[in-house]
């Protein structure tokens, strides 16, 4: 059975500021696949993912939502005002009506459960983005957009936040649209590859895209590898915020 089309994206164009931003990108989302946008500084990556997100809506070309789709989004930046008290718990309660038992069950989705009556402010990078992750989830969104979900996390934290994006596209049955640099990591987790410099320079499965001489005159050395399957063997563990734990054996 074919997947479901969520979202199709044709002609898309945006200019700010009589800048070129985006020229002319085509694409097409489905629910149960996880499609990554990479591409250098300045490509147009976190616009594209505003137009999607429909907090962008001055673009020209064609746009089609299924009907009634709902988005989770996790923005590249976000700002907590550390005077304010903020808990975990609050933060996934502030826009949207939810249980108790939905929070619950978010924060175990995304392994931070213990977290939930922590302040905000006293998070770590790699504990805050997890929650937020979570925090994407609450109303069962058909599509989650993640901009440069593991910025600021170290290489043990972005390992495990895509495992954790990969598990809730299967869990939750819904479609992921990320924006990552991290190309050795993400293409052995992803479906379908926008390779974006202000046009679609490649698009495709991710064993295909980094064949095409776009992508290697884009990212160069870096292309070569980034097709390999990341393996991080150790004999100890990291917490969410990255710290070092030995295994001690009874």
């Amino acid at each position: 059975m074919a997947a479901e089309l969520l979202l199709r994206a044709r002609n898309i164009s945006y200019s700010s500021s009589q800048k070129l931003i985006l020229d002319r990108v085509s694409f097409d989302l489905y629910r149960g696949q996880i499609t990554t946008i990479i591409g250098p500084n300045g490509a147009g990556k976190s616009t594209l993912t505003s137009i999607v997100n429909g907090l962008i809506d001055n673009y020209s070309g064609e746009l089609e939502r299924l009907p009634g789709l709902r988005i989770g989004y996790l923005p590249q930046k976000v700002y907590v005002n550390t005077l304010m008290p903020l808990s975990v718990e609050r933060i996934l309660q502030l826009t949207r009506s939810v249980s108790g038992s939905e929070v619950d069950a978010a924060l175990a989705q995304a392994e931070v459960g213990y977290l939930k009556n922590r302040q905000v402010q006293s998070l770590s990078e790699g504990e805050l983005k997890r929650v937020l992750l979570a925090r994407t989830t609450l109303g069962k969104p058909d599509l989650i957009v993640l901009d440069e979900p593991t910025a600021g996390v170290d290489v043990t934290g972005e390992i495990k936040m895509y495992e954790l994006i990969s598990e809730f596209r299967t869990q939750q049955n819904c479609a992921v649209l990320l924006v990552s640099h991290d190309l050795h990591l993400v293409m052995s987790k992803t479906d379908q590859v926008l390779c974006l410099n202000q046009h679609l320079c490649c698009s495709g499965r991710p064993e295909s895209v980094s064949q095409h001489p776009e992508y290697l005159a884009l990212f160069g050395a870096q292309a070569a590898d980034s097709i390999a399957v990341y393996s991080h063997r150790h004999d100890h563990v990291h917490d969410v915020s990255g710290q070092h734990q030995d295994h001690h054996h009874d």
